[in-house]
């Protein structure tokens, strides 16, 4: 799907603000057909934002069940012969979307664009209608990612999952209005490869419509420095400046079909595995970073262009070159930033959440359940993941920032169910982009010796808690088990790279211990650089993306005191003691290794 753009031929009107919001407490508002008129006895709401910790009630932030949004829009005047599309950046988890009266379109999955043709139900030129969206924020066994709703002793349906986030709901991204020409362009598909110093740009563009096609490439300065005509060609760039970690530079590949007008941007570059290394245009990159969380105070999941370029500024600060959407697909708006910033991305799915041995980030063996079944995961279950690996994919392939596509975190590997499970997915992945390495993130319940997935993926990402979870407290110990595991994995599956995706203890801003002891901030440095000691002895290991950018919310537990705190930078975006100590390493790396 392609981003919206405003060109020559394509008109943009963004539908963010405040709209008018109302809990569906009784969830009954389908049935009485709230969509019909004004919502009843309705509250303000913004959009783009999480509602949970905008309200004020607390029945309200924990609801569970449908949530409805309401506005006027206006069909705008010229519009003529083309037509009006509606687009939504994102809806929580599921979504029904009505003008005036009628139903356009429905979606599942929370965190993916979704748009619908509504040109012949909004009316005439200049006229208003009625925008009313029903967001359902319910998670099953057989969503992505997956839970389950369970009755208190009140009677009340309570939402579980096994995710270590809180399950923020709403519309998160943008709505918005744009135009386009009845004959335009639907879709485009660009490859790059570098031979010597000459970029190759190959395209391959689908047209709704019988338009011709044509394009142009356009340096950064809107120089032409190529040109082609057809749907589908390769354009060749003398002298290309290639896109890099630390150098977004991007092309611009302007398509031009019928009337229609599209600009696709282009960085140049190659990625693939060979042996233990990724190569970024045939040199090895060595990743530097965090896995993230789109989360931050009022706001919860909402898209916000003022915290993002704050969290690049501090990214950049410390010396970090890469980052891990953990564990959803983040806003375009945040990919297109990462492209300019030449900031290098695990991209990943939202499926986390799939392994019944571990909640909330912690192992639960007294669990019953088993995760693969057919009353639990199940063919449905894997239907929607598949779904949710290709829409991803299609939506973000033309990023060169993405060097990873990530299918799962955490997810159940070591039964003989998790391979039939995770196989065709593998090779769905595959099949929608055969030109990135595909991987999974393995939980500390798969180790070498269990694992059953992890020959069907290019790298092997860990997310290692020695010293935290296990060994607590004792980093000689953690520091013995985590090279012993290393050297399992390079045993049993020799010739694959390893990233670390996740490291790193809770630290509570502010306790300083003179015995650094967990919990502290001084223990957070000692354990860090225990990883990193460990890391610096293994040429295979070849990323260190720790836990987490930032603190962000959890569902209460003994464990989260007020949410997860593993941090580098407190959720307001302080930085903790060991953002200091880690930048000093990460600026040393970038002296000797580059961005």
């Amino acid at each position: 799907m392609l981003t919206v753009r405003e060109t020559s031929s394509r008109n943009v009107f963004v539908l963010d603000g405040v709209w008018d919001f109302k809990v569906d407490d009784q969830n009954s508002g389908i049935n009485d057909r709230w969509f019909t008129g004004p919502l009843p006895d309705s509250q303000t709401m913004a959009v783009p934002a999480s509602f949970n910790d905008v309200v004020t009630c607390t029945e309200a932030r924990d609801h569970v069940g449908y949530l409805w949004y309401q506005r006027e829009a206006r069909v705008p005047r010229g519009l003529g012969e083309d037509r009006l599309v509606l687009r939504f950046g994102s809806a929580t988890h599921s979504a029904i979307v009505w003008v005036n009266d009628t139903e356009v379109t429905r979606h599942e999955g929370g965190y993916l664009p979704f748009e619908v043709d509504i040109t012949d139900v909004s009316g005439s030129e200049g006229e208003t209608f009625r925008l009313t969206v029903c967001v359902d924020n319910r998670l099953s066994w057989e969503t992505i990612p997956p839970g389950y709703m369970k009755k208190d002793s009140t009677g009340r349906e309570r939402q579980f999952y096994y995710h270590d986030f809180y399950n923020y709901a709403g519309i998160h991204r943008s709505v918005k209005l744009y135009t386009r020409p009845a004959d335009h362009v639907e879709n485009v598909t660009v490859v790059t490869e570098i031979e010597g110093t000459t970029g190759i740009v190959n395209y391959e563009v689908v047209v709704a419509g019988g338009a011709d096609v044509s394009v142009r490439l356009l340096d950064a300065s809107g120089q032409q420095v190529a040109e082609a005509s057809g749907a589908k060609g390769r354009l060749s760039v003398p002298n290309a400046h290639f896109w890099a970690p630390g150098d977004g530079y991007l092309y611009t590949l302007e398509i031009h079909a019928g009337e229609d007008v599209y600009p696709q941007t282009v960085g140049i570059r190659t990625v693939e595995v060979r042996g233990t290394e990724l190569l970024i245009n045939g040199k090895p990159f060595y990743f530097r970073g965090y896995g993230r969380h789109e989360d931050n105070i009022v706001r919860g999941k909402a898209h916000d262009n003022v915290m993002m370029i704050h969290d690049f500024e501090l990214m950049k600060w410390q010396g970090a070159n890469s980052f891990r959407t953990s564990h959803y697909p983040y806003a375009e708006e945040v990919m297109d930033y990462a492209d300019r910033e030449g900031f290098v991305v695990i991209d990943e799915t939202s499926a986390v959440g799939l392994n019944v041995g571990i909640g909330g980030g912690i192992a639960t063996a007294e669990n019953k359940l088993k995760t693969f079944s057919p009353e639990t995961c199940n063919e449905r279950t894997q239907a929607a993941h598949r779904r949710e690996i290709e829409k991803l994919i299609a939506r973000d392939k033309n990023h060169p920032c993405v060097v990873i596509w990530s299918i799962a975190n955490e997810p159940e590997s070591f039964t003989e169910e998790s391979r039939e499970y995770f196989a065709p997915l593998a090779e769905a992945a595959r099949k929608a982009d055969p030109t990135r390495p595909v991987g999974y993130v393995n939980v500390m319940l798969a180790t070498p010796d269990n694992e059953k997935i992890t020959d069907l993926f290019d790298v092997i990402m860990l997310n290692r808690y020695n010293g935290w979870y296990v060994q607590t407290g004792n980093l000689a110990d953690a520091e013995a088990a985590l090279r012993t595991e290393i050297d399992g994995w390079l045993k049993n599956y020799p010739g694959k790279p390893i990233i670390f995706t996740e490291y790193g203890p809770d630290t509570m801003n502010g306790n300083a211990d003179l015995y650094r002891r967990p919990w502290s901030q001084e223990y957070q440095i000692d354990m860090l650089a225990m990883f990193h000691k460990v890391f610096d002895s293994y040429p295979e290991v070849i990323g260190e993306q720790m836990w987490n950018f930032a603190d962000f919310s959890t569902v209460p537990g003994i464990m989260r005191v007020g949410g997860n705190k593993k941090g580098m930078f407190t959720r307001d975006r302080n930085p903790k003691p060991a953002a200091y100590a880690v930048r000093e390493r990460w600026l040393r790396m970038r002296e000797e290794l580059g961005f």
